[in-house]
C-alpha cells in the first residue's frame, strides 16, 4: 500500500509540479517579458528548486557524443552488446576513423566500469566514463529499474549479478580488459573473477576496486552497524513493497525508490543539499553552463531505481551480516568463491580517507584474499580528505584518483602477465 500511496501523491502533485516548470522558464527566458522584471532571476530560480523537488526524477541519459583528446575533438560511438533484463552492457568508444582506424582501436585498453546496483542508475558515473574515454574503450553496467522487469522475467539475486558480470567479462574478452568496479559492486565483481580462474578460464589483466565492502567488518560505519544490527526479516518487512500497476513489473516485490532516496537524504544530507543550492545559486548569478552542470548532477544523484527484493536481502545477508566473502565461506551457484585461486589478474585497491560508505580498510581487504597474486602486481591507495563520491566523480577524481588507475593499465599495457 505504501508505494501505491506513493504514486498518487506524485499523480496530484503533478499539476503543480508542471506549473512551477512552466514558470520558471516564463522569468528565466529572455524572449519573455517576464524575464525582465526585477528579481526575475530569484524567481526563476525559486520556481525551478519547487519545480525539481516535485518532479519524477527518471532515468538521466548518458549523452556522451564526443570527448576532447590532445586538443580535438572525438566523436564517440555508444553501442549496447548485452541486453538483459535487468542490465545492458554498454559500450562507449571513440569513433574508430577518428583515432586512426582499426589499428589505433585496438591499441586502446578495454575497461569495464562495474556501477554499483546499491540504488543510483549507472549515469552516476557519467564523469568516471568521460574520464576513461581518450584513453580506453570504456564497457558500462547499466541496471534497469526492477519496477519496469516484468514478472515473467525471473527473480535477481546476488548470484545473478556475478553471473552477468561474468558474462560482461566473456562478451568483452580477457586481453586487454580491465575491471574497474566501485562500491557494492566490487563484491560480485571479485567474486566473478575468482570463479573464472577456478575454473581456468582466462581472467582480465587488472581488477581495480574502490570503495567496496570486501570485507565490512573493518572499521564499520554507520551503514554497516544498521545492516548488522537489525535482522534480515526487519529489512523485509520494513523496506520490502509490491511495485503497482501500470509499471511493467507490477507485483515484483522491491526496495523501492522512494524509500532509498530517504535513506541518502538522512545519512548524507551535505551532498544533495549542496547540490540543489549550488545549482539555485547558479541559476540566480545567470551562469547558465556550470548550472547546468550542476543540474545534471542533481539528476544523476537524485535518480534512484528500484531494486529486486532478493537481490538487495541477499546483499544485506552476505556481505553485511555473514561476510561470506571476507570468511572465505561464500558459494556462488554451489561453487566455492575462492579469490586465492586468481594468479594472472593484477589488483589494485582504492579508498578514500573519509569515505563514511565504505570505511577504512574494507576494500584493502581483497589483499589478504587473494594471496595468489604476486605482492609486485598488488597495491593499495588511500587517498587523503577523500570521501565517498570523491572517488569516482569531481576534481579528486579527476586530478589524483584517475592518473593512479591510468597509470596502472599503461604499465600492465607494457608488461607480462602477472
Amino acid at each position: 500500500m505504501l508505494y501505491q500511496f506513493v504514486e498518487y501523491q506524485r499523480a496530484l502533485l503533478h499539476p503543480l509540479t508542471m506549473w512551477a516548470a512552466g514558470a520558471a522558464h516564463a522569468f528565466a527566458d529572455a524572449d519573455s517579458p517576464l524575464a525582465w522584471l526585477p528579481g526575475a532571476p530569484y524567481l526563476a530560480a525559486g520556481y525551478e528548486f519547487l519545480y525539481r523537488l516535485g518532479k519524477a526524477n527518471e532515468k538521466p541519459e548518458f549523452n556522451i557524443g564526443a570527448v576532447e583528446q590532445e586538443g580535438r575533438t572525438i566523436p564517440v560511438v555508444e553501442k549496447t552488446l548485452l541486453d538483459r533484463p535487468f542490465c545492458r552492457l554498454r559500450r562507449f568508444a571513440p569513433e574508430v576513423a577518428a583515432v586512426g582506424g582499426v589499428a589505433g582501436r585496438e591499441e586502446r585498453p578495454a575497461v569495464l566500469l562495474c556501477a554499483p546496483l546499491a540504488g543510483h542508475h549507472a549515469v552516476m558515473l557519467r564523469e568516471a566514463v568521460t574520464t576513461l574515454l581518450p584513453d580506453h574503450e570504456v564497457y558500462v553496467t547499466d541496471w534497469t529499474d526492477a519496477r519496469r522487469v516484468p514478472l515473467a522475467d525471473g527473480p535477481f539475486d546476488l548470484d545473478e549479478d556475478v553471473a552477468l558480470v561474468q558474462a560482461c567479462i566473456r562478451q568483452i574478452g580477457t586481453d586487454r580488459l580491465h575491471v574497474l568496479a566501485i562500491c557494492q559492486a566490487t563484491v560480485p565483481a571479485l567474486a566473478a573473477i575468482s570463479l573464472m580462474a577456478s575454473a581456468g578460464e582466462p581472467t582480465p589483466r587488472s581488477l581495480i576496486m574502490m570503495g567496496g565492502p570486501i570485507d565490512a567488518r573493518r572499521s564499520p560505519t554507520g551503514l554497516n552497524k544498521l545492516a548488522a544490527r537489525r535482522p534480515l526479516a526487519w529489512f523485509q518487512q520494513n523496506l520490502i513493497h509490491a511495485v503497482p500497476a501500470p509499471y511493467p513489473g507490477a507485483g515484483r516485490k522491491v526496495y523501492p525508490s522512494f524509500l532509498q532516496v530517504a535513506d541518502l537524504v538522512a545519512a548524507q544530507p551535505d551532498h544533495l543539499v549542496g547540490s540543489h543550492w549550488d545549482h539555485y545559486f547558479n541559476l540566480i548569478r545567470g551562469d547558465v553552463p556550470r548550472a547546468e552542470v550542476q543540474r545534471r548532477v542533481c539528476d544523476a544523484y537524485n535518480a534512484v531505481l528500484d531494486m529486486a527484493a532478493e537481490f538487495y536481502l541477499d546483499t544485506v545477508r552476505i556481505v553485511f551480516q555473514e561476510f561470506r566473502l571476507a570468511r572465505g565461506s561464500w558459494r556462488v551457484r554451489d561453487q566455492p568463491v575462492r579469490p586465492q585461486d586468481i594468479h594472472t589478474t593484477a589488483l589494485l585497491t582504492i579508498e578514500g580517507e573519509l569515505d563514511d560508505i565504505t570505511g577504512r580498510g574494507q576494500t584493502q581487504a581483497a589483499h589478504d584474499l587473494c594471496h595468489g597474486i604476486a605482492a609486485c602486481h598488488k597495491r593499495h591507495v588511500t587517498v587523503h580528505q577523500c570521501g565517498h563520491y570523491d572517488l569516482f566523480s569531481g576534481p579528486r577524481w579527476r586530478t589524483e584518483i584517475y592518473p593512479i588507475v591510468r597509470d596502472q593499465i599503461r604499465w600492465l599495457t607494457r608488461t607480462p602477465r602477472p
